[in-house]
């Protein structure tokens, strides 16, 4: 039986889905090779590390708190990565990467309609920050302490979101399916209503506002503004 999206979504960029790919990418520097076993520690090591940058932040988190709140030895962290920010790196690269991996390949049908191609863009995004909602909200509060190499590469990826919406805004333009002066700015001013939703979840939940619903409300209010002919 074939899955739901949905639930192909959320087994692709499942916490164990997620260490998987990260530690096939770091396999030549980690030193565990039963990817079983790597993977299962990966994900306690990632959970722990959000926690922890939710209670004291990442920069003042020691590798003794990690070795304490993950259950792994001083040693045994060692066998993952060199130092914090090696393993930040590492969980940046997941957010990054899953965040791009998301809007690249709209089907074909939805990539010759604008109208229908932001839609599937925003509801994408959206669908897969609930999914890893503590891995992107770790990335967007731990930003500004991230190291210069770091923020640059979460500002690149910040700023390849917004391409590809402006893109998808251009087309709109040419097609005359949206009527706005200036895509980039519309594709900038978008941009923060899909990190609302995890950045602040607290608001939403006491609304009882589902994942699906904002996606939805985002879309509506988004293509009110954007087009050329009202239905």
């Amino acid at each position: 039986m074939q899955q739901s999206p949905d639930k192909q979504l959320r087994n692709e960029y499942s916490n164990t889905a997620l260490c998987a790919r990260m530690y096939r990418r770091h396999s030549a520097t980690i030193k565990v090779q039963k990817e079983a076993v790597a993977v299962t520690n990966l994900v306690r090591i990632c959970e722990a590390t959000i926690k922890l940058s939710n209670e004291k932040g990442f920069h003042a988190a020691s590798l003794r708190d990690l070795s304490r709140v993950s259950g792994i030895s001083m040693g045994g962290l060692y066998a993952y990565f060199d130092n914090k920010i090696t393993l930040l790196s590492m969980i940046l690269e997941a957010v990054t990467s899953s965040a791009m991996e998301i809007i690249a390949e709209p089907p074909e049908a939805i990539a010759n309609d604008p109208r229908a191609h932001l839609r599937w863009l925003i509801e994408r995004h959206i669908a897969l920050t609930e999914i890893m909602q503590p891995w992107f909200a770790f990335a967007f509060m731990e930003a500004k302490n991230f190291p210069a190499a770091n923020r640059r590469t979460a500002v690149e990826s910040e700023a390849a979101t917004e391409a590809a919406i402006a893109s998808v805004l251009h087309q709109g333009v040419r097609t005359g399916a949206f009527k706005i002066e200036d895509p980039s700015l519309t594709a900038a001013l978008i941009k923060p209503l899909l990190q609302d939703w995890y950045v602040k979840r607290g608001k939403y939940r006491k609304r009882n506002i589902a994942a699906a619903a904002y996606a939805g409300a985002v879309c509506d209010f988004v293509e009110t503004g954007l087009l050329a002919e009202k239905p």
